[in-house]
């Protein structure tokens, strides 16, 4: 009985501390908040020191605003107005001189001149005349002769026929799709080049004047074999070779 009595005057006890502590922090806080915030007054001002506006004053129309400024007359020059005397200042119209054309200045570096190979390979050429083919975007003529019109008729046998058109087909025949070696590459001024070429290891050119389908170039080395077809009537100097009529 006596253990309980203890017990329960400690625990009393320790209850009467903790108020008295949570009591002692609460007027700390309160004295702090009162020192931090002091009391604000409101300054209120008199209306005796008030001053009346002149009702004279208000009673005086606003001014009107700028009038603005009349456009100029078409082409008529407008005033100028200098800004800073020493340094901008409009030209004299007695100094004003007209504009002259001046040459223009020299390049600041040389024009790359494109310089074409001097040996191609021309896969798969079409030939769009005798002696004149087309691979891509490159079109050559075969050196030593003379470029040969596809409209050129002939009139031997006792009539006409295509011989420029047949002369072609003979060169498409010639060629069957192979590749055509070409050197001594030239370009001319309309954007074509001259080659010699060979197919096979057979100078094209050569096959075309001794088959009678090309003319050589006055001085060429194929001026004999261009004789030789004349003499035997091929080509141009013949008749007509689609005649099937007549013997071989």
């Amino acid at each position: 009985m006596r253990q309980q009595l203890v017990v329960a005057a400690g625990g009393l006890a320790a209850l009467a501390l903790y108020g008295a502590i949570l009591a002692s922090g609460a007027a700390v806080i309160r004295d702090r908040e009162s020192a931090a915030a002091p009391d604000f007054v409101l300054d209120t001002p008199d209306p005796a020191t008030f001053e009346e506006p002149d009702q004279a004053a208000l009673a005086e129309p606003a001014a009107p605003p700028p009038a603005e400024p009349e456009p100029a007359a078409k082409g008529a020059r407008l005033p100028l107005r200098i800004v800073q005397p020493a340094f901008i200042a409009p030209p004299k119209e007695s100094v004003a001189q007209p504009l002259e054309r001046v040459a223009p200045r020299p390049a600041l570096s040389a024009a790359v001149k494109k310089e074409m190979p001097s040996s191609v390979i021309l896969q798969r050429p079409v030939a769009i005349a005798a002696g004149l083919v087309q691979a891509g975007d490159r079109t050559v003529q075969l050196k030593d002769i003379e470029p040969e019109r596809t409209e050129k008729i002939c009139a031997n046998g006792g009539g006409n026929w295509p011989c420029g058109m047949v002369a072609r087909t003979a060169f498409r025949n010639f060629l069957r799709g192979r590749a055509l070696a070409c050197e001594e590459v030239e370009e001319k001024a309309d954007g074509t080049s001259t080659a010699m070429c060979t197919v096979g290891g057979e100078n094209a050119a050569a096959w075309l004047v001794a088959n009678g389908w090309a003319m050589p170039l006055a001085g060429s080395t194929l001026e004999s074999q261009a004789e030789a077809a004349r003499t035997a009537r091929r080509g141009f100097y013949g008749n007509d070779p689609r005649d099937l009529d007549r013997a071989p």
